[in-house]
């Protein structure tokens, strides 16, 4: 069907971008020796993307050999499923080509949610996937929405020299988080220069001799180069002949699908972004291969890990896995945390980051594992050591007795174990 936003306008792009901007900027280089460096003026995003075709290509290159080698059929073109068990395929012809299938698969993904009042037009109001196409770095940069998306840009822009602006109705950003990392993060973006407006909401957007002006339902107006437009997505849904065959979609064009990923009609299938939470490209993946098992397999109990890694790629990056504070609360589990702090490692010395932190949430008696919440350095790779002993239902106990390499980040988790034993005792 559709999609493809992962690798062409998407994950791909902005994280090449993310880490383009940490070696252009020198950012990397002045924490770590206090240098001081600058970006040129007239750098273009096109300089800043110059390995994301290269990056993109590849990702292209190794999906085509997986389809080569596995013998799977791929055409081209438009798709519209006409009934139960057939999909026309318009190629650009005249005519069009029908294909008939046991079960279908919809993985169209989601687009960026377009509000008839938002003037885009891809020179001074973006959404998320055509900012990565801005010709000039602008000078000041307005970002409508402080979700996941909003927030990596920030963080990329603003260590670009971009003076950036967020604003979101919300009174916290990414209030999903465990409130410490969400108060660290607002406080280092703060930091870095991010102007958070936030509790307020824009309700009009003018565009025109090259500038933009955001005004508040407060009043407020911000002027800035450019706007970025990022609250909330849309499913690809439209023209794919779902009404007709009766699969219910919401009015964000989200599809609704059993546990299996089934929609209402048995042989008819959706995964990905476009059946909504949670939204991401590992998930996805899974949910197809699941989707698959289930469709041929009527018979197979597989399903996905529960215990979902969640990665923000903001600057420092987030991670997390299990419960928070305020779940555990509200669910009235009795409870204790442990953190490490970067700058309690020696790793976290030798990088220079001392803003860093790992905290785990474990049972008081059990001293399970519930939850792991980092913001630093390699935190969504960090992550996954935490997620791998929740999975298997492990405690304190496998941090405080595994001996792991010296000087790592992941020494962080022996650290906070070690602290969550000390709380213990108090």
């Amino acid at each position: 069907m559709q999609g493809g936003v992962c690798i062409h306008t998407g994950t791909i792009p902005s994280k090449t971008l993310r880490e383009s901007a940490l070696y252009i900027a020198g950012l990397r280089q002045r924490t770590a020796y206090g240098l001081v460096g600058g970006v040129k003026s007239d750098l273009t995003i096109r300089e800043l993307m110059h390995r994301k075709d290269q990056v993109v290509q590849q990702e292209l290159d190794v999906i085509q050999q997986n389809m080569a080698q596995h013998r799977i059929q791929v055409i081209h073109g438009t798709g519209r499923i006409v009934d139960a068990h057939t999909v026309a395929i318009a190629d650009g012809s005249a005519t069009s080509r029908n294909i008939t299938a046991e079960v279908i698969v919809i993985s169209s993904g989601t687009r960026s949610f377009h509000p008839p009042n938002v003037p885009f037009d891809d020179k001074l109001v973006y959404d998320a996937e055509t900012i990565i196409d801005l010709d000039v770095l602008p000078r000041t940069l307005t970002i409508v929405g402080g979700g996941v998306i909003g927030c990596e840009y920030a963080s990329i822009f603003t260590h670009l020299g971009v003076k950036v602006t967020i604003v979101d109705p919300r009174t916290k950003l990414l209030s999903f988080l465990d409130h410490e990392i969400a108060d660290a993060l607002s406080y280092l973006m703060r930091k870095y220069g991010i102007t958070l407006m936030l509790g307020d909401l824009v309700e009009h957007i003018e565009a025109g001799n090259n500038q933009t002006t955001a005004i508040t339902r407060s009043g407020r107006k911000i002027v800035s180069d450019r706007l970025l437009f990022t609250a909330g997505r849309r499913g690809n849904t439209e023209n794919l002949g779902l009404e007709a065959l009766g699969i219910a979609v919401d009015d964000r064009g989200i599809i609704r699908v059993d546990d299996r990923y089934r929609t209402t009609v048995p042989s008819i299938y959706a995964v990905g972004d476009v059946i909504g939470f949670p939204s991401l490209a590992s998930v996805s993946m899974d949910q197809g291969r699941l989707a698959a098992i289930h469709a041929l397999k009527k018979d197979d109990i597989s399903c996905l890990n529960t215990l979902l890694p969640f990665g923000i790629y903001t600057i420092p990056e987030v991670s997390l896995v299990g419960e928070t504070e305020e779940s555990l609360v509200a669910a009235g589990q009795q409870f204790e945390i442990g953190i490490a702090r970067y700058f309690e490692l020696a790793r976290g010395q030798i990088i220079n980051d001392h803003d860093g932190m790992l905290k785990l949430l474990f049972d008081r008696e059990s001293k399970r594992i519930l939850g792991v919440h980092i913001i630093g350095d390699r935190a969504t790779e960090l992550i996954h050591i935490g997620q791998a002993v929740m999975t298997h239902g492990g405690t304190l106990d496998y941090f405080i007795d595994t001996v792991f390499n010296y000087p790592t980040l992941s020494e962080a988790y022996k650290v906070a174990a070690m602290d969550g034993f000390a709380r213990l005792r108090d």
